[in-house]
């Protein structure tokens, strides 16, 4: 696949987004993939972190925090990368959804922190292999993160109030009752 090829089919080119107006090619690139191997990676990686995430927001909310990733993603490259550098594939999306992970896991507090710690170490190594790949847009990834995040806990944030209650076990009376947050 030539430059001209994957411009013609919709990458994102920061220039042509902000100079001509052809904002679409923001939501297409995150369609266009170079390879067989890089739809493949975003494909597995969807998958995996997708099922969690999915299974903790529901549907719709995944739905959610992955297009609105996906569109930070691309303005993050439009704006914080060189303006003549076509980009292309879910990978911002994707990178959305670790966000979203991490924010559930701080979400969940204490428990949360060992789905935090299970999944460190694969963000980390995404990183080291975005920031050390001379061809990965590298502000596509941080913005993706980002907008993850910060989305998920927008969405879960604050928490919904819990009410407690003490009751008397012999009498049956509520000693105690208040809600928490």
């Amino acid at each position: 696949m030539t430059n001209q090829s994957i411009v013609q089919d919709g990458a994102l080119v920061p220039f042509l987004v902000t100079d001509q107006h052809q904002w679409w090619r923001i939501v297409t690139s995150g369609f266009l993939h170079a390879s067989i191997i890089h739809i493949g990676v975003n494909m597995i990686s969807l998958y995996s972190l997708g099922r969690f995430i999915e299974a903790a927001v529901g549907s719709l909310r995944m739905a959610t925090i992955y297009f609105v990733s996906l569109l930070c993603a691309g303005l993050g490259a439009v704006y914080f990368s060189s303006p003549d550098i076509p980009t292309l594939g879910a990978s911002g999306a994707i990178f959305g959804l670790f966000g979203a992970l991490f924010a559930i896991g701080f979400k969940l507090g204490k428990p949360g922190m060992a789905l935090i710690k299970s999944n460190i170490g694969l963000l980390v190594i995404n990183l080291i292999i975005t920031f050390s790949i001379p061809m990965i847009s590298k502000q596509e990834h941080v913005a993706g993160l980002l907008a993850g995040f910060l989305l998920t806990l927008a969405l879960f944030w604050p928490p919904k109030p819990v009410r407690t209650r003490v009751v008397d076990a012999q009498t049956g009376a509520e000693l105690e009752s208040h809600i928490e947050a």
